[in-house]
């Protein structure tokens, strides 16, 4: 098992949430790198290096990415729309993590390309325990195809 410390970016525009996963991951002890974005806007301009976001040793591709629906602007259907349609990030696992639970939100996200579904946790406990279940999955089972045109290394 790979034991490097692995980015994990969310797309999530809630700062009770954003502080929420973090103090989550913290309980799970699994050693991430947590980064933000506030819109579907800024996380694909951090994909896609663009803006502010440009410099490749400041902002590496995630190895997961937790993607809010419901966001200002450019939301969660339209970002992740864009970053499956791209083979330079398309690789990039996303999870969807999002306070809706109905059927035609999921089979869509599912169509766009999402790789998981997550229903946002009513408690705490839970948090922990749906955060540990899915970073473990996706950052220790899970071998990543990756492709960075931008990376020469």
């Amino acid at each position: 098992m790979d034991k490097t410390i692995k980015i994990v970016l969310m797309a999530d525009d809630d700062e009770d949430d954003t502080f929420l996963v973090q103090r989550a991951f913290a309980e799970t002890g699994i050693p991430v790198e947590l980064r933000f974005v506030p819109s579907g806007e800024d996380l694909l301009n951090y994909l896609f290096r663009c803006g502010k976001y440009k410099d490749p040793s400041l902002f590496p591709h995630p190895s997961l990415v937790f993607l809010d629906l419901n966001m200002p602007g450019k939301g969660g259907y339209e970002a992740l729309a864009e970053i499956k349609a791209d083979p330079t990030v398309k690789n990039i696992p996303i999870v969807v993590y999002t306070t809706s639970s109905n059927e035609m939100d999921i089979r869509r996200c599912y169509e766009l390309g999402a790789n998981s579904y997550v229903v946002k946790p009513d408690n705490f406990h839970a948090l922990v325990d749906v955060l540990n279940t899915t970073a473990k999955y996706w950052l220790e089972n899970v071998e990543p195809v990756c492709y960075d045109p931008l990376d020469r290394s």
